[in-house]
């Protein structure tokens, strides 16, 4: 027997896959040595792995009958406001640029998600969403040389 996560895990498997075969039909590209389903293969494998490992855990729990059936606790305002920080994510990125749009992202939907409560965590929030932001940034920028929006408002 499988639960939800199992279910859940067989679907995102079988959507990676089928994504990963269709990545095998791209052409090279004769002026890089990377053709352009080199990294889609990676995150789609990565996605495969994970999806398979989550199937494999649902399996051995459900075996051992560890299972144990707790109430949902749903919480309807943090997802609302998840996408709304989203949304403001969205309309900032022309006028702030990728780089302090994304800061205040990562570090926003830090906060709806799980919100700090007390100084250190405050720090780690702020740490992670400088490090997320600049990260993805010299990835896209510099070593993929992907031009990432620009700041109306701040040229940045």
């Amino acid at each position: 027997m499988i639960g939800r996560d199992g279910i859940a895990a067989l679907v995102v498997f079988a959507a990676s896959a089928a994504l990963f075969a269709a990545t095998l039909g791209l052409p090279d590209s004769p002026f890089v040595p990377i053709g352009p389903g080199f990294y889609p293969r990676i995150v789609l494998g990565i996605t495969a792995s994970l999806a398979l490992a989550l199937f494999v855990s649902d399996i051995a729990v459900h075996r051992r009958g560890r299972v144990v059936q707790q109430p949902e606790r749903r919480n309807y305002r943090r997802v609302a406001l998840f996408f709304v920080t989203f949304g403001v994510y969205v309309a900032a990125l022309p006028l702030l640029g990728f780089r302090i749009a994304t800061f205040l992202f990562v570090a926003g939907a830090q906060v709806v998600l799980d919100p700090p409560r007390d100084r250190r965590r405050w720090l780690v929030l702020l740490v992670i969403a400088l490090v997320t932001a600049g990260l993805t940034y010299f990835v896209f920028e510099r070593y993929l040389s992907v031009l990432l929006p620009r700041g109306r408002w701040t040229a940045f």
